[in-house]
């Protein structure tokens, strides 16, 4: 929804009528997540995608359906066998939308304002049972939470469920008893009510130490990616903009010191990789990484200079236990040269070990794509 929140807002001020589609739930390989969205107008023009074109046009004349209507609701869509040629996802999954009108208010407001600051939100909602269509916005612990769901209990147990959702940077779907049956712990007891929660979790960091020659090259891939990338080096001559253009920021400053104003925000979506071969950088570096919570620690260098560091690391106070979280020598064994393909290696790798996946080619394996 993030994609195309911009033209939903100026079709709202311009008085257009639209309708707003949604991934909200999908069964075996499918080409878009949940959150995935689609709006189209009543003139029928259309942002976002929702199927990378497979259902798109079909989704088209469900939206046209439902201004008309003015009505809310979910639409399944699956490949079939026995009709090769009729709407539905070759890929074999089933994707599941909820359509329903675009109607403005505080609660889209509020979320536009919390993108725009990159802060961490999620929106809830009542995509099935009584209140459909109802909306709330869940930010983190202490944060004030916009509009409601209808019912005080229901809201209690999403705004619980979601901000675990928002940790994770996850967007799903879960079901709860019908309003009405909560405690005032917001415990649920059943499955009347399908709550869609859909997470803006801030873009997770990387943190490139070393500005070398395959800095630059992981920095871009890594933007593809959807990375908010810093690059940190100590050597002022070397840690410029004009050389790294595509980092969101160029620190000059030791790696240390560096994680140790940032380090405390970093977590499991996050990644920090050294790419120097200076005892005095890596070094610093490897024992500071390891005290924060970043998902992936991935270090450069040859097999000899990995045993090497690891000694340094143990006389340092790094214990072996610390030293199974790092990944090094960094990347996937594809055989890479060039920083380029380095730099493919590194966030395979990463990807990885996100999902639990081996990585093995897909035609040498059988069971679902996706999990």
């Amino acid at each position: 929804m993030k994609e195309i929140l911009a033209d939903l807002d100026r079709w709202q001020r311009a008085g257009e009528q639209a309708a707003v589609a949604r991934v909200i739930d999908l069964e075996g390989s499918g080409p878009r997540s949940p959150g995935a969205a689609m709006a189209v107008t009543a003139d029928a023009e259309v942002v976002g995608s929702v199927s990378g074109g497979c259902v798109e046009g079909a989704v088209v004349t469900e939206s046209l359906e439902v201004i008309a209507a003015a009505d809310r609701r979910i639409v399944t869509f699956g490949y079939s066998d026995d009709e090769a040629f009729a709407v539905g996802l070759t890929c074999g999954g089933t994707i599941h939308l909820f359509v329903e009108p675009l109607e403005w208010g505080p609660v889209h407001e509020a979320l536009g304002s919390d993108l725009a600051d990159e802060s961490p939100t999620a929106l809830a909602t009542v995509v099935q049972g009584p209140g459909v269509g109802a909306k709330m916005l869940v930010r983190p612990e202490g944060s004030p939470t916009v509009g409601s769901l209808g019912a005080a209990g229901l809201d209690r147990a999403v705004q619980r469920d979601a901000r675990g959702e928002l940790v994770a940077g996850r967007s799903g779907l879960r079901r709860y008893s019908e309003q009405g049956e909560y405690s005032e712990q917001g415990e649920i007891a059943g499955e009347e009510v399908a709550v869609f929660v859909e997470s803006f979790a801030p873009p997770p960091r990387m943190l490139i130490f070393g500005a070398v020659d395959f800095t630059a090259a992981l920095a871009s891939v890594a933007k593809v990616l959807g990375y908010r990338v810093t690059v940190c080096d100590a050597r002022s001559v070397f840690a410029t903009s004009k050389r790294f253009p595509m980092a969101d920021e160029v620190v000059v400053s030791w790696p240390d010191r560096l994680l140790d104003e940032v380090g405390g925000a970093l977590g499991p979506r996050d990644a920090v990789c050294v790419l120097t071969h200076d005892a005095k950088f890596d070094v610093p570096a490897i024992t500071s990484a390891l005290s924060t919570d970043a998902g992936y620690i991935g270090v450069m260098g040859s097999r000899r200079t990995h045993e090497d560091r690891t000694g340094r690391l143990i006389e340092a106070g790094v214990t072996h236990h610390q030293l199974g979280r790092l990944r090094s020598p960094i990347g996937l064994d594809i055989g890479a040269a060039t920083p380029e393909e380095t730099a493919v290696s590194i966030v395979s790798e990463i990807i990885s070990l996100r999902t639990g996946r081996q990585a093995r080619a897909l035609s040498a394996t059988t069971g679902p794509i996706h999990d």
